[in-house]
């Protein structure tokens, strides 16, 4: 029981609170550029994710064999070996999603997302931990990547998974598909992750007067007196 609360929490804090992209602000040139349509979007988040928990999971069972003088082209070869498997998978069964995607799906071996985790989590973490914590930030990154993809296609081409919206299909707001459009929905998304995550403030009758770094010099509560 006493392991099942630590794992939970690598699973869950890249979702909101440290998520990779709209926190962390990593993985932004791949963000920016499927982002155009859910579709592209929602294929690269998953494509990303099964990356991630593979080579975090194989990262961290090595990591007592792998040198660390040669650590960095190491975790390179063992995530280049699973975006090469999963850019066969794709083409196989997705061949319009791989042509979507374009370069920036091999681009995925040098995704900082990508290589920032598991030189900083699965290098020394175990198997499990690893594997969740590849798992929690691929579904962040995936959701935030389907959030934009959906706000852009909608307001830029009036659609939605390629599917016509009637009212907005008629006059769509051309920029949003457009890099000037991306930065904007970006900066949105990445305020309201920021707004989620702020603490609120606390009042000065709520803070513990003992705890303040001003408590030696103060009359109110040399004369017992606490501040209101």
């Amino acid at each position: 029981m006493g392991e099942k609360k630590p794992l939970i929490k690598e699973f869950t804090k890249g979702i909101i609170k440290e998520n990779p992209v709209l926190c962390l602000v990593l993985g932004t040139c791949p963000t920016l550029a499927v982002t155009t349509g859910v579709s592209s979007a929602l294929g690269m988040g998953i494509a990303a994710t099964a990356v991630l928990v593979c080579s975090n999971s194989v990262i961290s069972a090595l990591r007592p064999v792998i040198p660390n003088k040669v650590r960095i082209p190491a975790y390179i070869t063992i995530i280049a070996a699973f975006v090469t498997i999963v850019q066969m998978i794709i083409k196989a069964y997705a061949p319009s999603l791989d042509e979507a995607l374009g370069v920036y799906l091999p681009l995925i071996v040098v995704n900082c997302i990508i290589l920032g985790r598991a030189e900083m989590f699965a290098s020394k973490n175990g198997v499990a931990a690893s594997a969740l914590d590849g798992l929690g930030m691929g579904i962040g990154f995936t959701a935030a990547l389907f959030i934009m993809g959906s706000i852009r296609e909608i307001l830029g081409a009036g659609s939605w998974f390629g599917l016509s919206i009637p009212i907005i299909s008629s006059s769509p707001m051309l920029i949003f598909i457009l890099p000037p459009g991306g930065f904007f929905v970006f900066g949105m998304l990445m305020a309201a992750a920021n707004k989620l995550n702020s603490k609120p403030v606390k009042k000065q009758k709520d803070i513990n007067c003992a705890a303040c770094p001003m408590s030696g010099n103060c009359n109110k509560l040399k004369e017992g007196k606490e501040c209101g």
